[in-house]
């Protein structure tokens, strides 16, 4: 197993050390025209300082890499990008991007990587940076976590979890405390948003809309009723649907249809838009393995659908 070091702005880390309740983060880079295949999902992400202080000062577990809007990565992350508000996330990235090379306000592409069950350690439990780091090293460096200076690292950083972040480890984990080996990270609401909105092509399921502003990630069971940031228990629906979905008012049928409740119809005799669509199949991911979940989508039938 691999795992990336990745060089880290100290303000970025200095700010969500202390928000040990966010269950993701975004570690975002101001140029985001490239693809990330350092490591695979799942592979340890290291977040090392870079000078004067030139320490590892926490990691988490690759879950996505996307390039996004910026409009969209604060949307989907909020605070979880290390910064207060957009403004100030702006100008965080901002400061790397020359004058005549930013988009439109909203519309610059960041490299978006998604890191799942982050931990932060305090300064005094900060680790050694890897002895072989070059100071020409711009973005990060793989390293091999079976041996050498990677297996330091991964095996410190173990270590501190278990005191810093007790809940990384959790039942059926103990193989993150012997060989390396990639695990399959909890998503968070923000990754649960981009891998539904990337799994469906950034084009709403029932209707085919494409203009990415208003298409939401929809939970088929909530995640509060014990539904999971999973992309099988994910629609991508344009902002009207999303919300007659949750309310009961459309669902889908286990069948992959899009079935409209005569509630809509007799509560305030309109619908018309909606029941035109009455019956039509869906529109699922590429990957057989991303589809709506059927067992999901009964439940939604069952227990949400007005009928």
């Amino acid at each position: 197993m691999n795992g990336w070091v990745a060089t880290t702005d100290y303000d970025w880390y200095r700010f969500l050390a202390g928000r040990p309740e966010f269950d993701e983060v975004n570690f975002w880079q101001p140029s985001g025209r490239q693809a990330f295949h350092a490591i695979r999902p799942g592979e340890p992400f290291f977040f090392k300082l870079k000078a004067p202080h030139n320490a590892i000062a926490g990691f988490g577990l690759l879950a996505k890499h996307d390039i996004l809007p910026d409009w969209l990565a604060w949307e989907a992350f909020e605070q979880k990008n290390g910064a207060p508000d957009y403004d100030a996330f702006r100008r965080g990235f901002e400061r790397y991007v020359p004058a005549d090379r930013r988009a439109v306000p909203g519309e610059h592409p960041l490299g978006c990587l998604m890191v799942a069950e982050p931990v932060f350690f305090p300064q005094a439990a900060w680790i050694a940076q890897p002895k072989d780091w070059s100071r020409n090293i711009v973005q990060g460096k793989r390293y091999d976590l079976s041996e050498g200076e990677g297996r330091r690292i991964w095996e410190d950083c173990l270590d501190r979890a278990k005191t810093f972040k007790p809940q990384f480890v959790r039942e059926g984990d103990a193989p993150r405390f012997g060989a390396p080996q990639v695990v399959r990270p909890r998503l968070g609401q923000g990754t649960f948003r981009v891998c539904v909105t990337e799994a469906y092509d950034r084009s709403c399921a029932i209707t085919t809309e494409h203009s990415l502003p208003v298409l939401e990630a929809a939970h088929i069971r909530p995640y509060k009723d014990g539904g999971e940031h999973d992309v099988r228990n994910g629609l991508l629906l344009r902002t009207d649907i999303h919300r007659l979905f949750d309310r009961g008012f459309v669902t889908v049928r286990p069948d992959f249809r899009f079935e409209v409740s005569r509630e809509l119809g007799d509560r305030w005799r309109n619908g018309r838009i909606y029941y035109e669509l009455q019956g039509r199949e869906i529109r699922r991911p590429h990957d057989a393995a991303e589809h709506p979940d059927r067992a999901l989508l009964s439940w939604h039938n069952e227990h949400v659908f007005l009928g």
